[in-house]
This record gives C-alpha cells, sequence and structure tokens, in this order.
C-alpha cells in the first residue's frame, strides 16, 4: 500500500488539535457529555451492529431505542469486512443509512474504528500483520484483537480505513466522537515487536554499557554486547528488563493510537473527541500515557454477581476519571449479566439502575449499553441486551428506560459539573508491575492493596481522586500512596514539594524501596523520603498469618506484610506498634509519623485489617481537615457528588438489601420526583435519589 503523506496530515492534525484544546478550555465543557451545544449534556447508549441485520429490521430497533430514550448509538467497530470486504474497496453506503436512520429518531453516533477484528482478506494475505504470543504461537483468524500492535503493515491498513472513515464522516452533524479500536489488551512478541524494542531501548539508553551499569548485568552474568541480545519476556527476567518491556508496550500502544489519530483528525470537526475504552484495572499497559494522545477517558463496566462491589465499582470509576482528571464515559456496561464467567448471574432488580447512576455520581456524561440486540450467531449469544434476537424488549428493558428518562430529566442539572475531591489516592503502574514480579508473598496484590486504602476514604470522605504518581497534587489536602514501590527522584522531590508546602502524604508498605530502573534504592525504605519522614524501614517480613499491632490507633493486626520500622528523629510519632509475632516485631513500630512544617509525612509498614486502617483514615481525614459533604451516612449508601462552583447536585445509591433514610443538611429538591424540597430521603434497596443542592 502506498505510504500515507504525513507531514501535512501532522500539520492539519495539529492544527485541529490546537482548536480542540481551545475548545475544551471553555466554561463547563470539560463536564459535557459532547461537544456540540445541540447534544444532550448527559447521554444513554448503546453498542448496535446494523450490518449484523437486514436493514428493514432497522426502523424497528431505532423505534425501540428512541421510547427507551437512547441518545447516542456506538456503530462501526467491528464491520470492517462490511467497510472494506476486498483489500482497498470500500462500502459504506449501508453505514450512510445507518447513521441516517439513527439521526432520524434524535441519536448522534459515535464510530468506532474497526481495527480491533481485521477481516480475513488481510490476516491471510499478510500473515506477518497476526499477533505472536510470548510462546512463539501466531494467532489465526477467527476470534479478535489477532493483530500485531507493532506491525507497520497492520498501521498501514489501520491508517487507511480510519482515514476513509473520517473523510466521509469527519464533518457529519450526527458523528459526534471517535472510539479507536476496542479494548486494547495484549502485547505481541514477534520479530517487528523485539526490534522495536531493542531499538527503543538503544534509544533511552545510548549505549549499552550504560543499560549494562544500570540493569546491574553483572548478575548471574547477563552483561549484554548488543541491544539484539537482550531477550524479551514478561516474567523471570531482569527486573530492570521486565519494567521496560511495560513501558515500552505502554508507548507502542501510544503510538498506535497516534497512527489513527493522525488519520483522523485532519478530516474531523474539532468538537468530536476521540476516545478508546479501556478495562478496569487492566494494566496490560500504562493508562496514564495511551490517555496523553486522546481527548476524553471511557471505559468497558462490567462487574460480578448479583451483589457486586460496589466500593471496587466506584474505584474503577475513580480510577477512569483520573485518567484525564476530567469526566468521561462508560463506552461499555452490562444490561444485566455477561457471558464469560464460569456462572454469569444476573444483576437484581434495580441494580442496572444503581450502576448508571454511580457511573454519573463519579464523573460518567454517558452511559452506554453492550449490546442492544442479541447477535444471530457468534462467539457472545448468551450476552445481556435489551431486546432479544426476535427484536422484543426483554424484562430489562424497562429498567433501562426508566434510567433514559430519568437521564432526560436531570441532565440539565448536572451540566458542566465534576467531582472535586479534597483526597487522592495515587495509582502508580510502574509500582504495579514491579511488585507483580517479585510479590515475595502469593497474597501481595497491588490492586486489593490499593483498594483497602481507597474503601475508607470512599466511605469516609465520599469523594476520591484515583491520580497518577506524576499529576499536580497542590490542590489535596490528603494524598495517600499505598505502595510507591517505584520512586524516581524527580518524584520523590514533588512528594517533598507537596508535604513542604501544607499537605499530608500517606506512604503504604513497600513505598520507595526502587528506583527507577527497578533496581534497589540506595537507601533503606523509604529511600529518598527517609530524612523527611524521619525514620526507615529495618526489614520487611512476609507473614503467613497474622500477627497483632497495637496503639493510638486501637488494637488490630497485620497480615500479608510487615515492616520493622524504626524513629530516628525526635519528632517522630509511632502510633502503631507490633504485638508478640516472630521475634523480629515484637514491640517494633508498625507506623510512623512526623509533622514537617505546615504538613505532615505518615508511613503505614504493615497491610493492616480493615477496621484498623479505617480507625487510621479518619483520624488522617480529621488531621487534614477534610469534610464528607454529607454526615452519618448508612454504610450501603453510596454518597456522589458533582459540582460547577454555583451548585451542587448528591447523587446517593443505596446499595444493601434493606431500606435507608438519609438525613440531608437542607432541604433539597429530588432532580427525578416532583415533590417539594426536604431534608430526609428514603432509599428503598438498590433505589437512587439525585437531588439538587443550588447554592
Amino acid at each position: 500500500m502506498p505510504s500515507p503523506s504525513w507531514f501535512p496530515q501532522r500539520a492539519i492534525a495539529l492544527l485541529f488539535g490546537t482548536l480542540f484544546a481551545m475548545a475544551a478550555a471553555l466554561p463547563d465543557a470539560r463536564a459535557q457529555a459532547t461537544r456540540y451545544a445541540d447534544a444532550a449534556p448527559l447521554l444513554l447508549g448503546v453498542a448496535w451492529y446494523p450490518e449484523q441485520w437486514p436493514e428493514a429490521q432497522w426502523e424497528h430497533d431505532l423505534a425501540l431505542m428512541e421510547a427507551a430514550h437512547v441518545r447516542v448509538v456506538r456503530i462501526g467497530e467491528f464491520a470492517w469486512s462490511r467497510m472494506e470486504p476486498r483489500e482497498g474497496q470500500y462500502d459504506f453506503g449501508w453505514m450512510d443509512r445507518a447513521i441516517a436512520a439513527a439521526a432520524r429518531h434524535r441519536m448522534v453516533v459515535v464510530l468506532g474504528t474497526p481495527t480491533a477484528a481485521p477481516p480475513a482478506w488481510l490476516t491471510q494475505a499478510y500473515p506477518d500483520t497476526l499477533r505472536v504470543g510470548e510462546d512463539g504461537v501466531r494467532d489465526e483468524h477467527g476470534n479478535r484483537q489477532q493483530f500485531s500492535f507493532a506491525s507497520a503493515r497492520y498501521r498501514r491498513f489501520a491508517h487507511a480505513i480510519a482515514e476513509q472513515m473520517a473523510q466521509r464522516y469527519g464533518r457529519n452533524p450526527h458523528v459526534v466522537g471517535w472510539q479507536l479500536d476496542n479494548e486494547y489488551a495484549q502485547a505481541s512478541f514477534d520479530p517487528e515487536a523485539k526490534a522495536q524494542f531493542h531499538a527503543w531501548l538503544q534509544r533511552k539508553y545510548g549505549s549499552i554499557e550504560e543499560l549494562n551499569r544500570r540493569w546491574a548485568t553483572a548478575y548471574w552474568s547477563q552483561t549484554y554486547n548488543d541491544f539484539a541480545q537482550i531477550p524479551v519476556h514478561e516474567d523471570g527476567q531482569n527486573p530492570a528488563l521486565l519494567l521496560e518491556w511495560k513501558r515500552f508496550v505502554s508507548d507502542t500502544w501510544t503510538d498506535y493510537s497516534r497512527n489513527q489519530i493522525d488519520a483522523i483528525r485532519p478530516h474531523a470537526d474539532p468538537r468530536q473527541f476521540i476516545t478508546t475504552n479501556t478495562m478496569g484495572w487492566f494494566a496490560g499497559f500504562d493508562a496514564y500515557k495511551v490517555h496523553e494522545v486522546l481527548d476524553i477517558a471511557a471505559w468497558d463496566d462490567y462487574v460480578a454477581g448479583e451483589r457486586y462491589d460496589w466500593v471496587d465499582n466506584a474505584a474503577r470509576h475513580d480510577l477512569t476519571r483520573g485518567y484525564k482528571q476530567r469526566n468521561y464515559w462508560v463506552m461499555e456496561t452490562q444490561p444485566g449479566f455477561v457471558n464469560w464467567r464460569a456462572t454469569n448471574v444476573a444483576l437484581r432488580k434495580g441494580q442496572v439502575r444503581a450502576m448508571a447512576w454511580q457511573a454519573v455520581a463519579h464523573g460518567a456524561d454517558a452511559v452506554a449499553y453492550w449490546q442492544w440486540r442479541a447477535a444471530p450467531n457468534g462467539q457472545e449469544e448468551y450476552h445481556g441486551t435489551l431486546v432479544g434476537a426476535d427484536g422484543e424488549p426483554v424484562p430489562v428493558y424497562a429498567e433501562i428506560q426508566q434510567v433514559g428518562a430519568e437521564f432526560a430529566k436531570a441532565g440539565a442539572a448536572l451540566a458542566g459539573t465534576t467531582p472535586h475531591a479534597d483526597v487522592a489516592l495515587i495509582n502508580d503502574f510502574d509500582s504495579r508491575w514491579a511488585l507483580g514480579f517479585q510479590k515475595h508473598s502469593a497474597d501481595f496484590d497491588p490492586v486489593v492493596q490499593m483498594k483497602s486504602f481507597y474503601r475508607p476514604l470512599r466511605q469516609q470522605a465520599q469523594v476520591v481522586d484515583v491520580v497518577s504518581a506524576l499529576a499536580p497534587l497542590d490542590g489535596y489536602k490528603l494524598v495517600v500512596a499505598p505502595s510507591l514501590n517505584v520512586l524516581s527522584e524527580a518524584q520523590a522531590q514533588r512528594l517533598k514539594a507537596y508535604v513542604e508546602r501544607g499537605g499530608h502524604l500517606v506512604l503504604g508498605p513497600r513505598s520507595a524501596m526502587k528506583n527507577a530502573d527497578n533496581g534497589l534504592q540506595p537507601q533503606r525504605q523509604p529511600g529518598p523520603l527517609g530524612a523527611l519522614l524521619g525514620g526507615r524501614v529495618q526489614q520487611f517480613y512476609a507473614l503467613d498469618k497474622p500477627v497483632p499491632v497495637a496503639g493510638a490507633a486501637g488494637e488490630g493486626s497485620a497480615k500479608i506484610w510487615a515492616e520493622q520500622l524504626q524513629a530516628h528523629a525526635a519528632q517522630t510519632e509511632v502510633p502503631l506498634r507490633y504485638g508478640q509475632a516472630n521475634g523480629w516485631l515484637d514491640g517494633e513500630p508498625a507506623v510512623l509519623t512526623r509533622r514537617v512544617g505546615k504538613g505532615r509525612i505518615s508511613y503505614v509498614g504493615a497491610w493492616l485489617d480493615d477496621a484498623t486502617l479505617d480507625r487510621l483514615t479518619g483520624d488522617w481525614l480529621r488531621a487534614a481537615q477534610v469534610r464528607a459533604p454529607l454526615a452519618d451516612v448508612p454504610a450501603d449508601v453510596e454518597v456522589g457528588v458533582r459540582s460547577d462552583g454555583r451548585r451542587r447536585v448528591l447523587v446517593l445509591i443505596n446499595h444493601g438489601s434493606d431500606a435507608q433514610q438519609v438525613r440531608l443538611p437542607t432541604p433539597m429538591r429530588s432532580l427525578l420526583g416532583t415533590g417539594a424540597a426536604s431534608d430526609m430521603v428514603q432509599l428503598a434497596p438498590e433505589d437512587v435519589a439525585v437531588l439538587d443542592d443550588r447554592r
């Protein structure tokens, strides 16, 4: 295929990118579902695959969508073989008609580039574009995501189809955004990817001697004479190599996005956003890095079981909002149940509605269901839908119809609003990867540990940001880094400055053990932050049974991990000590804290039980003067707050099985009901209240 003309496209892309950034800076723009003034600020959507059904059925489907208050459809993401049935031969007539039909039913469109599922003619003619697993086996056609993300040939095809789509629909007034590919996932270990990794390392390190020095390759005679000698694996290798491979994968996915962005942006209305859909805690790449080139974040919200963990789901929403530190889309969520678990239990009646409003409470401006209609065949026939293969609504349709009506009713009040938090939780992909490479304790899961810190913060502070280790911190009263295992010197300096300016920094166990190369810091933990803390880690221990802790924070226990701490500054306090344990830990500090100027730094050296961590969290929040929007809220009731500085909208969700009541500080008007303002809210199980707290 002929190479695209890169220079003019990149120049035009830069111009449109500037225009988009200017649009994004307008008042309230960050909290809108789209950049189009005539589109609803809060959207209910579905994934619609018109290519799978006769056109004669489209009108019936779209009428049912409209009746359910569906206002956005996502199409195209798996339709490459329909758009380009043979190499270089394009057929967009059906998509023209699908977009026009959706518009007649008052819907806008998000177009998915179809690159997650290449057509058979491509993979058969060009097998070098197929992904190779770590075991050296090349994927075959018949599933999806079977392409190599590093393949230059595949990228030329991806660029071409995205450009054809953008030329045709970039100025279509009914197309409001673009989704690149679908659920970026697996890296490829093909020869082209390996060669690119070696070139990436050479650019970063400059010389093989510098790489050997920083990786300490004298260990086990790993010293390399040439970059091409470096193996490519995801485990069992030098920790520096493993970490650099993950960073390379992140850069490669970012460049994969950029390749399609460069195809779309020159032809697109600057109001059209470009995003991709991510998958919660998935750590195959650094999502902060990948989102640098995207306009908004979006994710696919799927939960397990009829009594799903709502706090975990809240954390994943906050995680996604933190990728761009602005409102986002839920591009996919389940209409009742999924099809890939061992037992695909349906959500309880009312939970689909609760999940939708939970997303909005955390900053989602659109919630879209996967999928609209059961496919006539294929691998996902059993997945939940809004209508069956016969085209008639299934039971959950009515509940989603209610959600759509509520979105339409409350949307105007939510326009321009977003969550604002005084508390931040640091999520660092380098650290998550490093801990995963060298767990030392089989039960030390960094995501589980992160959620153990998130849970009391969410329940007590009620609004929490989840941000990267490089995010600005000045606006937060409390910053918690559960396991910032990898700490660069630049990051250390930023954290020191935050504390010195009056913030409270809390570090969890295994923090600052590693440098930017995933090697041990020259100082004991917490490395470059030890002097600020006025203490250090004497030794660390994996635990196979709990050990007691006691002190000012009460009595409790540590499990999985414990560090023997030592205070060496007079001002360093010890809120918790270990009880009788393995002899080494007996009576030693488990937590240290020290005031530094106007700020404070604390170090939690153990994986503490939930009750003890809850008490400590309460102490930290009170000391930092963080106040929850609502006091005395039942444990099963989630509180979400969105504001624009002039008004607040509160979202209350009862995730429990019992009815609850919540007293408000002042009378508030329900945005979903018709009654007068009240200072008392009654919530049935799985019930939702959306309240206008105008100031």
